[in-house]
């Protein structure tokens, strides 16, 4: 698992492909809240669990897993 204290606002997430997944809203204890108005969201917050980040560099936070398969990793609040 990557140094997830360098996880910051605004930062891109990509998978492993280097594909967009989502922009960081917030770290929100043990999961990465995404903006809910990036493409693909649906309007609504999505959490991706914080050991599912690999590497943090170059402003960017890279997953373990390919971009198209984000889905199937994202945890939704019912607050949503």
């Amino acid at each position: 698992m990557a140094d997830v204290s360098a996880i910051k606002e605004h930062m891109e997430i990509i998978g492993a492909d280097g594909g967009h997944i989502g922009t960081v809203d917030h770290v929100d204890g043990n999961r990465i809240k995404l903006t809910k108005n990036d493409s693909g969201a649906g309007g609504k917050h999505h959490y991706l669990p914080l050991s599912l980040i690999e590497d943090v560099d170059g402003g960017k936070a890279r997953a373990s897993f390919k971009a198209e398969l984000a889905p199937q990793f994202w945890e939704t609040d019912a607050a949503n």
